[in-house]
């Protein structure tokens, strides 16, 4: 049986559709899995023992029909975005049976479950939503120059959703600050992320903090799921690093804001603690305070977050 499986977009959503495509791959065993997506989500299957092969999948309209019967056909086509985009691909596709995720028709889920029991519906069964799988390879990323001296810390301030997700340098420093004689810390990020990082980095030297690395930028997914699982800490918002946190099961304190903490928290991991004001305007999900204040993420300071550490309990 050939199954075509179009994935999540963006790297948190990909990570937490990881449950629902490992019980997929259960119910129908030995099959050939193909994956489509884009280079980033693709990259946490890259590992996978069972995917067969991946493909990306171009942005643009009037390339699907061709992309489609390059592909070939299939017995089943299943896509996890709800796009208008998906909605002409499974058009284009040849396949037996053809399936797609429509977020309105899963509300008041955590994401992992909204996905997974949208594969319960197209398969008629009754999986639970297990944990989150990125497969890693063993070796720490070659960018990463650390000997495991003291634990290491991976702070990661970025967010892809908008500005509105993100706390502020000189919290992020603040607390690296606190934490330097426990911890070696490494800041995180993506390219869009560098202006962010080094604002945080001059902070650190300011305050002649020297025994952290500055990466963002510097990696590829793989690359960035490599560190992550390497970690003994992780500080972070709500973001894709947080969902690659939580499938290695990294102690991690996320500070949230404007998204909906029930829906997008880290997926089963033990040691996760969240951080947020119960504010009436939360959650306005919005790319950017619509009020003009941030007060969801402005009244969290530096030692909330140091609270939700050392309540962790680390060894």
């Amino acid at each position: 049986m050939r199954i075509l499986i179009e994935i999540p977009t963006w790297l948190g959503d990909a990570v937490m559709s990881t449950p629902a495509i490992d019980n997929l791959m259960s119910f129908h065993k030995s099959s050939e899995v193909i994956l489509i997506g884009s280079t980033l989500s693709l990259a946490v299957f890259k590992n996978h023992p069972n995917i067969s092969e991946f493909h990306i999948l171009s942005k643009k309209y009037f390339s699907l029909l061709n992309e489609a019967k390059k592909l070939g056909s299939f017995d089943l086509f299943f896509t996890f975005r709800s796009s208008f985009r998906s909605s002409l691909l499974k058009l284009f596709i040849s396949s037996k049976e053809k399936y797609q995720f429509k977020k309105s028709n899963f509300k008041n889920y955590h994401q992992v479950e909204k996905y997974n029991n949208f594969i319960n519906k197209s398969l008629n069964t009754d999986y639970i939503a297990g944990k989150l799988n990125v497969y890693s390879d063993i070796l720490l990323s070659e960018n990463v120059n650390h000997k495991k001296k003291r634990p290491l810390l991976g702070i990661n301030p970025g967010a892809s959703y908008g500005n509105a997700k993100r706390w502020y340098p000189a919290e992020f420093a603040d607390v690296a600050v606190k934490l330097s004689s426990r911890f070696d810390i490494i800041i995180l990020g993506g390219v869009n992320e560098k202006k962010i990082a080094m604002d945080i980095q001059e902070l650190l030297l300011k305050r002649e903090v020297t025994n952290f690395q500055n990466l963002a930028g510097n990696f590829n997914v793989s690359e960035l799921i490599q560190c992550i699982s390497n970690l003994d800490l992780l500080i972070t918002g709500d973001s894709g690093p947080m969902h690659i946190g939580a499938s290695f099961q990294i102690p991690s304190v996320t500070i949230f804001g404007p998204t909906r903490e029930n829906e997008t928290s880290q997926w089963m991991n033990r040691k996760s603690i969240i951080v947020k004001k119960s504010l009436d305007c939360q959650p306005c999900m919005q790319r950017v305070c619509p009020l003009n204040h941030h007060n969801c993420m402005k009244l969290i300071k530096s030692n909330d977050v140091l609270e939700a550490v050392n309540s962790l309990d680390l060894i």
